[in-house]
């Protein structure tokens, strides 16, 4: 319990950030650790919170301070054989991806006090046994790190799914823009072909028919000049998206 609550503070999802108590099969039967903290990159590190309390429980409750000294000692016995046992487990060995450590989690930070207090070397005699002892505080000091480094990760996915998305949508942006000068280009040319139509009948059709309505062959109204159209498409002025040079000259309405 104390070392969920521990995980909660540290602000660790479950099933993202840690798993706990899975099993792990090896040559010499299944391992069950209290949690695998998965950190970026794949890497795992196991956590285990089974260290035997009796001793130490004992000696809150002994009526003279020889028998609580005896029991502390007991205590910081266990605590050491405790690690040893850990460190012969090798963890590491079923988690390829795990450093070759094992974190201890003692749950009240007088339990690791009170052992080094009857053994100075408990934490170097830990390091030869590939054995971390972390009490409270020093856990969610880890655990906080390891979440700061998976909230970095998701905002490193972020900003590669922005770049994605950015040079996605440029593309897509150019793509319109060639379509859209296409549509430029041939509305230019209707209103092109249209000038030289309304030139031609200008200048080969209206004559006669003028000359016709001059010798009284009809009585109809003159026909309307046909005038020519002087507002052409506005050309796109940001030529680097069309795949022109920058600088480009470009033409408005």
């Amino acid at each position: 319990m104390q070392l969920r609550r521990v995980v909660e503070i540290a602000g660790m999802l479950q099933r993202c950030d840690f798993d706990e108590q899975p099993s792990l099969y090896t040559d010499n039967g299944r391992l069950r650790p209290d949690l695998i903290v998965h950190l970026p990159g794949g890497k795992q590190i196991v956590v285990d919170a089974k260290v035997p309390l009796e001793a130490f429980l004992d000696a809150q409750d002994s009526p003279d301070e020889e028998a609580r000294t005896q029991r502390l000692v007991a205590h910081t016995r266990q605590v050491r054989d405790h690690m040893e046992k850990l460190g012969s487990k090798a963890y590491w060995d079923s988690l390829p991806n795990s450093p070759e450590m094992v974190v201890m989690f003692l749950p009240g930070e007088t339990l690791f006090s009170t052992a080094l207090q009857h053994d100075l070397t408990l934490i170097e005699h830990g390091l030869q046994q590939k054995v971390l002892v972390a009490s409270p505080i020093t856990l969610i000091a880890l655990l906080t790190t390891v979440a700061h480094s998976w909230r970095q990760e998701a905002l490193t996915e972020n900003y590669r799914e922005v770049a994605r998305l950015g040079k996605e949508f440029y593309e897509r942006l150019a793509t319109f823009a060639d379509r859209f000068d296409d549509v430029r280009k041939k509305l230019d040319g209707a209103v092109q072909a249209y000038n030289d139509a309304a030139g031609s009948f200008e200048a080969r059709v209206l004559v006669s028919a003028r000359r016709l309505r001059e010798l009284k062959v009809t009585t109809a109204e003159e026909l309307p000049v046909t005038e020519p159209i002087d507002t052409v498409p506005r050309v796109l002025k940001q030529a680097g998206l069309m795949g022109l040079p920058e600088g480009a000259e470009t033409e408005s309405a």
